[in-house]
């Protein structure tokens, strides 16, 4: 979903390529930064392989990754913004990493928060939002498709201070 907001955005839409992923390319504005938005043809756990593809077909390091996700460690309607680190348990940034070979890349940690009762987490990430959370949606999209503007812009260490800043 936050791809999608960025590739709006950019005013791109997404097209397949060999990758195994859906691309979209765009600028954020006139003169800012091109941005490669690619959501993997792949279940979120294997996202790895796509992921290294693209790095290879557009000549990019890892260094210059930047990957949205979602996070049950952090409350829904937050963000987080980090480069490197552990998994966190996320099978799909583990198979990042395995794939690109490095944990060092820049993760957009979106926050879910933590399953209710004994609810499973993949039961969780996969529902629908309830209610509450549909009315927050926009705003937290919103949110972390511009902290991935602001990386590509300024750098992290000034999304960080942005968005971990609590109001």
């Amino acid at each position: 979903m936050v791809l999608a907001e960025l590739a709006h955005r950019v005013g791109s839409t997404f097209k397949s390529q060999k990758t195994n992923a859906m691309v979209a390319e765009g600028r954020t504005g006139i003169e800012g930064p091109r941005l490669i938005l690619a959501k993997p043809n792949s279940f979120m756990n294997l996202s790895g392989g796509p992921t290294a593809a693209l790095l290879k077909f557009y000549k990019l390091p890892p260094s210059q990754l930047i990957v949205v996700h979602d996070e049950l460690d952090i409350p829904f309607d937050r963000i987080r913004l980090k480069f490197g680190g552990g998994s966190g348990g996320h099978n799909g940034i583990k198979d990042i990493v395995s794939a690109i070979g490095t944990p060092d890349f820049t993760r957009v940690r979106v926050g879910i928060g933590r399953p209710p009762g004994r609810q499973s987490a993949a039961d969780f990430v996969l529902r629908d939002f309830g209610s509450t959370e549909r009315a927050t949606l926009p705003n937290l999209l919103t949110d972390a498709a511009d902290a991935v503007e602001q990386i590509a812009r300024e750098g992290l260490t000034a999304a960080q201070l942005r968005f971990h800043t609590e109001a």
